[in-house]
């Protein structure tokens, strides 16, 4: 989607249309399937967890043509989509979710975590936990390698995969092989340069962005748990790599990049790219943007070498 044609088809800001105008708006097409992988098929993620809970979640696993690699399985690439924690879904992300399949090598699994505000916080959290949950502990039967399980995630969802890394962290669980964060929701100030100077950005502007937060944690704007703002953490010591992507015409640039720096200080390695040109939601526009194919390539790069054992090449920017 190019700026030129938003304007056209979106002449005034997001949010003013409302939910169920949001949601229309953002409804992804049928997805293309133009990249083949070996199977797609969807399946319910539970898990019964601590005190007695039970969980379950929706999720859609594909899996690339690559044969298993031994006994271990392959490695995997647990994907949540963006969309503000509003809307989103496993359909908008197919075409990105195959690419990482094919190019990664992995299984990838997307998860159909709930939307706010039907479902407020923190329940795609807890969805996010459920379906690595289950993905670790039913990582044999389903052909995949529990010691190399990736996370990943664009916008929103970024926000839900940091989250995952801090959660597992604070439980002594043991971290994902890397963390893929596609211009990442992590803070809650919207106080940096870039919510200033992109306030009118394509697609998604300042407001726009703070009216999805407030959809999700309500109207007073807190956050009823520590792990949707990610940046707030006592300390990031001890996550995952981290593979982070930012949008240069995004107000969500500058805290994308802000995290990108303090997992580096905090001894986490980082690579951390950012795309000219291009705004919020770019990432999975992989037939409209060149930029966004190059995007998913590299992050399909690191994470290669991440789960054949290597590290993440390069200094963080």
């Amino acid at each position: 989607m190019a700026a030129d044609f938003l304007a056209e088809v979106l002449p005034q800001p997001l949010h003013t249309l409302g939910l169920d105008g949001v949601r229309k708006f953002t409804a992804p097409q049928p997805p293309p399937r133009l990249t083949q992988v070996a199977s797609v098929a969807e399946e319910n993620a539970t898990w019964a967890g601590p005190a007695g809970t039970h969980s379950s979640v929706r999720v859609r696993v594909y899996r690339p043509r690559v044969p298993r690699s031994g006994a271990a399985g392959l490695p995997c690439l647990l994907y949540l989509h963006g969309g503000g924690f509003t809307v989103g879904s496993l359909d908008g992300v197919d075409e990105v979710c195959r690419l990482f399949s094919r190019h990664a090598e992995c299984v990838v699994v997307s998860v159909d975590y709930r939307l706010a505000p039907e479902h407020p916080c923190p329940a795609a959290i807890d969805d996010t936990r459920t379906a690595h949950a289950w993905l670790v502990e039913n990582a044999a039967d389903l052909g995949i390698d529990s010691r190399r399980i990736a996370v990943g995630g664009d916008s929103a969802g970024g926000g839900l995969a940091a989250a995952l890394c801090l959660d597992l962290r604070d439980r002594a669980l043991p971290q994902p092989a890397l963390q893929v964060l596609v211009y990442p929701a992590v803070d809650d100030s919207f106080a940096r340069p870039s919510w200033t100077e992109f306030a009118d950005a394509p697609l998604m502007g300042a407001a726009d962005a703070q009216w999805f937060w407030r959809q999700y944690v309500g109207d007073d704007g807190v956050a009823p748990s520590p792990l949707a703002v990610p940046f707030k953490a006592a300390t990031l010591a001890g996550l995952a790599p981290a593979h982070i992507i930012t949008a240069e015409v995004d107000p969500l640039r500058d805290d994308g990049e802000a995290y990108a720096r303090r997992l580096d200080a905090e001894g986490v390695p980082v690579r951390h790219r950012r795309c000219p040109g291009v705004f919020h939601g770019f990432f999975t526009e992989v037939g409209a943007f060149s930029k966004a194919a190059e995007a998913v390539t590299d992050a399909c790069a690191d994470l290669r070498g991440v789960f054949t054992g290597g590290g993440l090449p390069g200094p963080p920017a």
